[in-house]
């Protein structure tokens, strides 16, 4: 048997479980699955485009796709069900359906959830919810949060419920990873639509704001309450420790990845939790375990950012040029032509999962997300 037969024979014996099926887990999955042997574990029947929700909100009908389609011939086994508890030792997943799942390999993709506001607010991941609120009448609608999520849902629902007041709290500047020019367009463009800026205002509770509707769209928190459970290290952040490569500091055959993972990169430092940096790592894991199985050491995740891309409405956007550390540049894309930029920014994301389905061998080469 040669080299290379051999490195088959091993890949082929490798059991990978991933956890979560959202950007970074279902590029591992759909990356690894002709050369191991995968399992992907996640409840829901469907990927949702969560870079998609505040649409949702507004309106949009669907903002999702069955996982069957994104994985048919793909050879992956999806256990529709939640993980509930990680052994190291014994290289265990307990699941809430009663399952004992082996694995060589873990891929810990479970991602992150708005901060927990509190049963008065919705948060993006209740848009179903918000927009069936958003049909019983008209009213105030107050968005906290200034960041890009909160952007985009004050400026979206602004646009599709002209009934409703809407209204911006942030403690600091509206969109301050912005520049100045990207910022001034931000507000322009909220104000135009209707929406009142309160800039400089804390909000610790959703009860302390006089309004019909508490949208809540604060820091994100990362899903990791079952990796801390198992021992594997956070950060301060509360995110899994991560080397270059993307393996736990303490557990090399558990690798992290997306939000879930405190990962790095020598041109950007600490990379954020973005759809952006999501599918790179569970791309660049997937190249990690193959290189691992082949008997050769994975390289380093190599990632710098580009672009910060910004909904404002259907029909304006912002397209903010930043460094590779992220901290932005002077240059934007403002008004229609960021609008539609930035739709087919999103459109690519599924492009991509389908072409991991299809053709994985030619992700790696996309630039951005190999």
């Amino acid at each position: 048997m040669n080299t290379d037969q051999r490195g088959a024979a091993d890949m082929e014996k490798q059991q990978v479980l991933v956890l979560g099926a959202g950007y970074a887990g279902l590029m591992t999955a759909l990356r690894l699955a002709p050369h191991t042997r995968v399992t992907l574990v996640d409840p829901s029947p469907a990927f949702t485009e969560r870079v998609r929700l505040h649409e949702r909100a507004a309106g949009r009908p669907d903002i999702t796709h069955p996982l069957a389609a994104l994985t048919r011939r793909t050879g992956i086994d999806h256990v529709a069900a939640r993980a509930t508890r990680i052994d190291p030792a014994a290289r265990r997943v307990s699941t809430d359906d009663g399952r004992e799942l082996p694995y060589d390999r873990l891929v810990y993709a479970l991602g992150s959830r708005t901060a927990d506001p509190g049963e008065r607010a919705y948060t993006p991941e209740t848009a179903a919810e918000l927009h069936k609120r958003l049909q019983d009448g008209p009213g105030e609608l107050t968005v906290v949060g200034g960041g890009l999520t909160g952007i985009e849902l004050a400026a979206e629902l602004a646009e599709s419920h002209h009934a409703w007041k809407v209204r911006l709290i942030t403690g600091d500047e509206v969109g301050t990873g912005l520049s100045a020019k990207g910022r001034a367009h931000v507000r322009t463009t909220l104000t135009g639509l209707g929406v009142r800026i309160e800039e400089g205002r804390r909000v610790a509770d959703p009860d302390d704001i006089d309004t019909d509707v508490v949208v809540w769209a604060t820091a994100m928190t990362a899903n990791t309450g079952l990796a801390e459970a198992a021992g594997i290290p956070l950060d301060p952040g509360g995110r899994v420790r991560v080397d270059g490569t993307l393996r736990s500091v303490s557990h090399p055959e558990i690798y992290a990845v997306g939000d879930a993972a405190a990962m790095t990169s020598p041109a950007a430092g600490a990379l954020r939790m973005a759809c952006a940096t999501a599918l790179p790592s569970g791309s660049h894991a997937a190249s990690s375990i193959i290189a691992e199985t082949r008997g050769q050491e994975p390289k380093p995740l190599r990632f710098r950012f580009v672009a910060q891309c910004v909904s404002l409405g259907r029909r304006d956007g912002l397209i903010q040029l930043v460094r590779a550390d992220d901290s932005p540049r002077e240059t934007v894309l403002r008004g229609g032509p960021a609008a539609r930029f930035k739709e087919q920014v999103v459109r690519t994301t599924v492009r991509g999962l389908r072409l991991a389905a299809r053709r994985p061998g030619a992700v790696p080469l996309i630039p951005g997300v190999g």
